[in-house]
């Protein structure tokens, strides 16, 4: 397996030298708006420990971005009104994965609504800001 590379983008994010629109912070993990959206509220959650993917995580910091998971699981849910979360983890190029920092995507979903196609496309960092709050609010 390759190794762990430290100038990935979110190894960046989280020695503070590329910006993110945080929404939850505690000593293992970080949460943070994806700067691509696949849908209003898309936020990514990783640990702060450095490892790829599911494949060299330790078992407790895997644990640790879990329980992170299903807290902003929960603040999207409550800040969209939405109908459902969709919870997606990569690994690997083979398995989709394009950064390679462990990371898990957590999509506030509604009935009758696809999800937007991965186009690469940047959100707006005015909305990006204002879902951030939304969640940062259901979060308190």
């Amino acid at each position: 397996m390759t190794a762990y590379d430290d100038t990935n983008t979110f190894a960046k994010i989280l020695r503070g030298e590329l910006p993110s629109q945080k929404v939850f912070e505690d000593e293992h993990t970080l949460a943070f708006m994806d700067i691509m959206p696949r849908g209003d509220g898309h936020c990514l959650v990783l640990p702060k420990t450095p490892c790829r993917n599911i494949l060299d995580v330790e078992p407790a910091d895997l644990a640790r971005v879990m329980e992170t998971v299903q807290k902003i699981a929960r603040a999207v849910v409550k800040a969209f009104n939405a109908d459902g979360v969709t919870v997606q983890q990569f690994n690997e190029s083979a398995g989709g994965q394009v950064v390679f920092h462990l990371h898990v995507h957590v999509i506030p979903r509604f009935d009758g609504v696809a999800l937007k196609p991965h186009t690469g496309t940047m959100e707006d960092q005015a909305v990006l800001a204002q879902n951030a709050e939304k969640i940062r609010a259901a979060l308190a």
